[in-house]
């Protein structure tokens, strides 16, 4: 794609690294047929290649954001799907990041759209709030219809209700102390945001496998939020200042008693940590930092692959639909780690039809077009129940979260299910529907 950007715009890096990825593309199309927007509405300004004209036409003439371009790239889930199928590789993901924190620096949103971004915004890093808000949540459950009709806002404010546990989330598991490890490896395991408040079960199935396979697990002292979700709002500073911090907290746990691995159990997490090089490449004070941080970052799926778990305690005789998560095969491009982890524990593994194709979670998205995420869901659950599969799997709490509420199937983080089948207790997604050992 030609560009005319003006040659002191191209000394601001953002600009010249957006240049360059606009530079990337040939215009080929192949994107459209993978977007999930475009499949379900046709309309080309809702491919990723409709959506790079709009960003280049913003950028390079130095536009504010009209609503057009607001409209359609806020309709953006970044599943990354187009980059899986791009030939020409195009680094969208960079690409609509900049032209979402481009958006919220030129362009006003109405009052309700304001405001419902800054409530996500500022309760769903702080495990604390976010506890408090699904409580509220749970309580507003029978004022679904009600709260619908509220002007601007109302169907996302009933989406958000609607996406909250069935029961209130009153506190966390207990972290769990293990003996000594033999082996001498060292990991953070990421407590994160919200995982820790809606399944807190996936990060002590964690320890558990791990422990056991004498490799020490810690949580680093002042870590938090990895940013994604307020990075993908366009809010840039605050997605930044929950990188520095992060990585201040690993960085001392590195230079400290040193550090093997960072593990993330949230591959949407994960996805955005191991971004943090990118992120930060211009700040002096954390380039260096950050890109360590980034090169030691792992799934949980690629690690655990890498271990001895030794042999299986108990085989299920169980069929399970493993669901990528976008983050996880468009984001890292790791697709046979989860699914050989699973059937390393004795299960049957089948994959889902259309497997990628985003299920509509997408951080916030599913909040924020419910409409859209809706279809999406619909159409994710028709496909994994063509597989006739007794549980689903995934390794991203923001899916897990939005495909239980289309089908009666149970779903169960990927790691929870290993650590069952190899001495851990019952996941606690399974225990509630009655499944017996």
């Amino acid at each position: 794609m030609q560009t005319t950007f003006a040659p002191e715009k191209l000394a601001d890096p953002q600009i010249a690294a957006s240049e360059k990825i606009l530079r990337t593309c040939v215009h080929c199309g192949f994107c459209t047929a993978t977007c999930p927007t475009y499949l379900l509405m046709g309309d080309e300004l809702d491919s990723p290649r409709g959506r790079i004209y709009l960003i280049k036409d913003m950028l390079e003439n130095e536009k504010p954001a009209t609503e057009q371009v607001v409209k359609h790239v806020d309709r953006c889930l970044s599943c990354l799907s187009c980059m899986t199928t791009c030939p020409s590789g195009v680094h969208y993901q960079h690409l609509v990041d900049h032209a979402r924190a481009y958006i919220e620096e030129t362009y006003k949103r109405p009052l309700g759209d304001r405001l419902l971004r800054a409530l996500l915004a500022n309760i769903l890093p702080n495990r604390n709030l976010f506890r408090l808000a699904l409580i509220g949540a749970w309580f507003a459950k029978p004022l679904l219809p009600l709260l619908a009709r509220i002007p601007f806002m109302g169907s996302r404010l009933a989406a958000m209700v609607a996406l909250a546990p069935s029961t209130a989330p009153l506190r966390s598991i207990e972290t769990e102390v293990f003996d000594t490890p033999k082996s001498g490896k060292r990991v953070v395991v990421m407590e994160g945001c919200a995982q820790p408040v809606l399944q807190p079960s996936i990060n002590a199935a964690t320890r558990r496998l791990l422990a056991r396979a004498g490799v020490e697990t810690i949580a680093a002292e002042g870590e938090g939020c990895c940013g994604a979700l307020v990075h993908h709002m366009g809010r840039e500073h605050d997605a930044l200042a929950f990188a520095r911090r992060n990585i201040d907290a690993w960085t001392a746990e590195i230079e400290g008693r040193g550090l093997d691995a960072i593990l993330i159990t949230a591959s949407g997490c994960g996805t955005s940590v191991k971004d943090y090089g990118y992120m930060l490449r211009n700040d002096p004070a954390y380039a260096q930092k950050a890109a360590r941080v980034s090169s030691i970052t792992k799934d949980i799926s690629e690690y655990v692959t890498a271990l001895d778990l030794g042999a299986v305690a108990q085989r299920k005789q169980l069929v399970i639909a493993y669901h990528s998560a976008c983050s996880m095969q468009h984001g890292q491009q790791i697709r046979d780690e989860p699914k050989l982890m699973l059937r390393d524990a004795g299960f049957t593994v089948r994959d889902v039809p259309e497997g990628h194709i985003c299920c509509g979670s997408a951080g916030t998205y599913n909040i924020l077009q419910p409409e859209i995420a809706s279809r999406l869901r619909a159409r994710k659950v028709l496909n994994i129940e063509r597989v006739k599969p007794d549980i689903i799997a995934t390794g991203n709490i923001g899916c897990i979260t939005q495909i239980a509420g289309g089908t009666q199937i149970p779903i169960v983080h990927t790691i929870e299910l290993v650590d069952w089948a190899r001495g851990g207790p019952m996941p606690p997604a399974l225990e509630a529907r009655g499944f017996t050992r």
